[in-house]
């Protein structure tokens, strides 16, 4: 095991006098000379909440419109639709083609050249109001098709495994459908959008879940919900419909066509979302974002490239700069940036990034064969939740600086508070949020998963799921996340304390209710509260006292009594100081001589492959480098067979995190660049499917957490650097730390040759490994 050598501040401060520049993120921009086979073969471009897949195929410019929140009477996220450029005559069809990804200002630039004709264009999105951009700039005057294409046309059947897109999934109905948008020409643009109608799954799994008698005080997210836009441009006007298949899914276009041939056209795409049952109160909203554009216009570019250049300012990672072997560290570096601009894409909406693709799903097809649906399909779910999965792509947020990026996740759960609180209220009648897995937008089980085909007299408020049973705690994981925003940025946290509050009320009040309905004591013996029956999340079940649990519990009560006073009155402290010590101790087991960490004290069955018995590792940080019982949890680490057995680095699996927390480098090396190598795919941050979909998210959030604390882990003020770092890996990296701090760092041939920490104060608290 390294020993850490402690530098000494006045070091910190002379190296603060000669902080490198970043080299820039420029040297990640994606670049390709050849045009793409298939949409597949996608480039992520957006900003705000707004994302496209972005491709030139057969000479023709097209992209697919995503934007967080679009929910539908199933509750799948469905997408915009689809745009497709023409040029004549096209530029496309010589031997000369560029398309880039500039991630300094979150635009493409795609240029081709055919003879003497050579053409630019640029896409991109406005970060500040949901806007998209195309600029077709050409050298001699050209004529432009703008069409606009929907495979919701009609109302399109959907059945089997294709309801997976929603919420019905493997317990839908008879005649489940994805209804028709409106779309038409309206005046020189078009129009299209998508209203969802009054009844929908929301109103099935109130009735499936017993809480009609409270449905009236309930948030409904998907009631009424509208969403679409208008597309346009000077010099375009409308030149009728045609139809067409592409890939799987037949679609529906409607053309604009250029007036007259130009060497200069913009075309423009304005979008809204609205919860409302009028239209037209959804088309003024729309001709809102329409005026604010036209008044914008000359600084919308300069915003948007602007807040692009304070994102990558914020934080990098910048591995082997200057080298050109591909290394598998190398890759990691590049593909840590590149997914954090696709999180990036996402930072203002009203609903938080999937883990299951984000805002860059496409063609099912190319990533399940089987799944020949339409654009609109990603599996588990648009409006569901997994927050197992949900978590590992917000954790890398606090290190990267990124907490602004934080409020969708957090959102999502403030409005589905009360729906939760009104579970324990009607199954129970006792306080506190019984958050479950599997959770939809609207704070409820999922309609399949909470089980359609439920013994007699099963307990309403248990999903009858082998998988899902019990699982309530990782909810307990954003409520950290919640108080680490005023640890690490000095966040006023008072309009998240009422949700931690009750999310910990609920743990204290129903286990003493299991308690009391099995016998006479809510207690054990030793004045603790009985989690049985419990969960290891998915994995090891009817669990008694789950390590996971116990964890989350003893630490999210923890950061909370340790908030300035005023955010906790005398009498909420005395009654957190006093359930904390109701919270049963961290359990552990011996196996052939070694005393190691325990997923819990005893449990029935284990139904899936997470290594729960880590997880007072990370994310609860109990165990770990510098922490008591490091000899205990290393012993897990190499003996526990089922621990050995589930070691992966697919998708969720989260080993490369655990192994940088016990300073095991070499592990955390190899499963972190598994990670985050590049995916395969054209786009070489596609990853997945994994055990979700592609994109997938948590595949790409658990390399980002790995690869952060590798570099860099916190204990309150301390900062240690490198501790699971290996020595031949030059770096340049500026990440954050608790107390408004960060840390810039210069590692080449195993020497530190810059760091800056910021407050300069800070330096003292900086440990180099």
């Amino acid at each position: 095991m390294k020993k850490p050598v402690i530098i000494i501040a006045l070091i910190f401060l002379l190296a603060n006098c000669y902080a490198q520049k970043p080299a820039g993120i420029e040297q990640y921009n994606q670049v390709w000379t050849s045009q793409s086979q298939n949409s597949s073969e996608s480039m992520p471009c957006g900003g705000g909440d707004i994302g496209l897949n972005v491709w030139v195929e057969n000479g023709e410019l097209l992209f697919y419109i995503a934007r967080s929140g679009t929910f539908d009477e199933n509750n799948a996220m469905l997408k915009q639709g689809r745009v497709r450029v023409k040029l004549s005559p096209n530029p496309f069809d010589g031997g000369d083609f560029k398309q880039q990804l500039n991630l300094q200002n979150g635009s493409i630039n795609i240029s081709g050249k055919n003879g003497n004709l050579s053409t630019q264009i640029k896409v991109w999105v406005n970060v500040f109001s949901p806007v998209i951009h195309l600029e077709i700039q050409s050298n001699r005057p050209l004529k432009t098709d703008a069409s606009f294409e929907s495979w919701r046309y009609d109302d399109r059947p959907v059945a089997g495994k294709e309801n997976n897109q929603g919420s019905w999934k493997f317990a839908a109905p008879k005649n489940v459908k994805t209804l028709k948008d409106v779309i038409g020409f309206k005046e020189r643009a078009i129009l299209f959008y998508h209203h969802n109608a009054d009844s929908t799954v929301f109103d099935a799994t109130i009735k499936q879940e017993g809480m009609d008698a409270v449905k009236a005080e309930m948030f409904n997210p998907i009631k009424n919900l509208t969403f679409g836009g208008v597309m346009y441009g000077s010099n375009l006007q409308a030149a009728g419909t045609y139809t067409g298949k592409y890939q799987d899914t037949n679609f529906e276009g409607w053309k604009l066509q250029s007036i007259s041939a130009t060497k200069q056209q913009d075309i423009t795409i304005c979008l809204n979302m609205l919860q409302t049952p009028s239209i037209a109160e959804w088309q003024n909203g729309l001709n809102n974002v329409v005026k604010e554009e036209a008044a914008n216009q000359k600084t919308a570019w300069q915003k948007t490239a602007a807040w692009w250049q304070q994102y990558w300012d914020r934080s990098f990672v910048y591995i082997d700069e200057g080298k050109t072997d591909n290394s598998l560290q190398w890759q990691s570096g590049k593909n840590y940036q590149l997914f954090r601009y696709m999180l990036g894409c996402n930072a203002f909406g009203q609903s938080p990034t999937k883990f299951n693709g984000g805002l860059f799903t496409y063609d099912p097809v190319f990533v399940n064969r089987d799944y020949a649906y339409t654009p609109d399909f990603r599996n588990w779910g648009g409006g569901l939740m997994t927050a197992q999965n949900q978590r590992l792509v917000y954790w890398p947020m606090l290190k990267s600086g990124d907490i602004d990026m934080m409020k969708p996740q957090f959102d999502f759960y403030l409005r589905a508070l009360h729906n939760a609180e009104l579970r324990s209220k009607v199954y129970w009648n006792h306080g506190g949020a019984a958050f479950t897995e599997q959770l939809e937008n609207f704070g409820l089980p999922n309609f399949a998963e909470y089980g359609t085909k439920r013994p007699a007299g099963f307990d309403k408020g248990l999903e009858y799921n082998a998988w899902l049973e019990y699982t309530w705690d990782t909810v307990l994981e954003f409520c950290q996340m919640m108080l680490e925003t005023h640890r690490y940025e000095g966040k006023d946290v008072n309009q998240y304390l009422p949700f931690i509050k009750s999310c910990l009320s609920f743990f204290d009040e129903h286990y003493q209710y299991i308690a009391r309905t099995l016998g006479n004591k809510a207690l054990d013996g030793n004045g603790h509260l009985v989690l049985y029956p419990g969960s290891g999340a998915e994995t090891y079940k009817m669990a008694y006292n789950s390590n996971s649990t116990i964890a989350a519990l003893q630490t999210v009560t923890k950061t909370l009594l340790e908030l300035p006073e005023n955010y906790l009155s005398k009498d909420d402290r005395a009654k957190l100081e006093a359930f904390a010590k109701r919270i049963p101790p961290i359990t552990y087991r011996e196996m052939n001589g070694h005393q190691m960490l325990s997923p819990a004290q005893s449990w029935q069955r284990v139904n899936n492959v997470e290594s729960t018995q880590f997880y007072s590792i990370f994310p609860w940080g109990i165990h770990g480098l510098h922490k008591p019982g490091l000899d205990v949890a290393l012993n897990t680490w190499k003996y526990d067979t089922l621990a050995i057995k589930f070691r992966s680095g697919i998708g969720w699996k989260q080993d490369n995190i655990f192994a940088a927390r016990l300073g095991l480098t070499k592990e955390a090396a190899e499963l972190t660049t598994f990670k985050l190598k590049d995916s395969g795919r054209r786009f070489p941050a596609f990853w997945g499917p994994g055990f979700d979909w592609t994109p997938d998210h948590n595949w790409g959030g658990s390399g980002m957490i790995g690869l952060q604390e590798m570099l860099m882990q916190v204990d309150d003020r301390k900062i240690y650097l490198f501790p699971a770092w290996p020595k031949d890996w030059d770096v340049h990296f500026k990440l954050h730390a608790p107390y408004n701090t960060t840390v810039e760092g210069v590692l080449k041939n195993g020497k530190v040759e810059v760091l800056k920490v910021l407050p300069a104060e800070r330096a003292k608290d900086v440990v180099v490994m």
